[in-house]
């Protein structure tokens, strides 16, 4: 899932959990204080402005409060992994940089051993063949101890 994917569901999610505040807690009486507190919940901020009054309201609090830090825990790998990706990238364009100039100065060099070779009409000429090699030895005769 993209980061700003991430983030809109997020925000989704916030908003859902103002709606179960507003719903759950009649001490909170618009929507909008219900946004406020499900976003200092979820962020374990707990400003302390609002707070949630009703039993079922405090309980619905431990589950916005375990859906901030996965929510947060979410965006901060999502951030992480594209610095991580975006760090990797430079290094193999690096590497790759380096391994081109290698090749192009090894087809520099191979031109120029190819420019010192003779034409295939004078290596023709000079035919080098291998010399003969040396007659094989036969062992010493093993003498017998008689």
């Amino acid at each position: 899932m993209a980061l700003v994917q991430m983030l809109a569901f997020g925000a989704v999610v916030l908003v859902a959990c103002g709606v179960g505040y507003w719903m759950f807690d009649p001490a909170i009486e618009s929507l909008e204080d219900g946004v406020w507190l499900a976003f200092t919940t979820a962020a374990t901020v707990g400003y302390g402005d609002i707070v949630p009054t009703s039993t079922t309201a405090r309980v619905f609090s431990v589950i916005v409060v375990l859906l901030g830090f996965a929510i947060l825990s979410m965006v901060t790998a999502r951030i992480a992994a594209k610095m991580v990706g975006t760090q990797e990238r430079r290094i193999e364009q690096e590497i790759l940089h380096d391994l081109h100039a290698q090749v192009r100065l090894l087809r520099r060099e191979l031109a120029e051993v190819k420019a010192r070779l003779p034409e295939p009409a004078a290596m023709e000429a000079m035919q080098v063949r291998p010399a003969p090699r040396p007659a094989e030895t036969p062992p010493p005769p093993v003498s017998s101890g008689h």
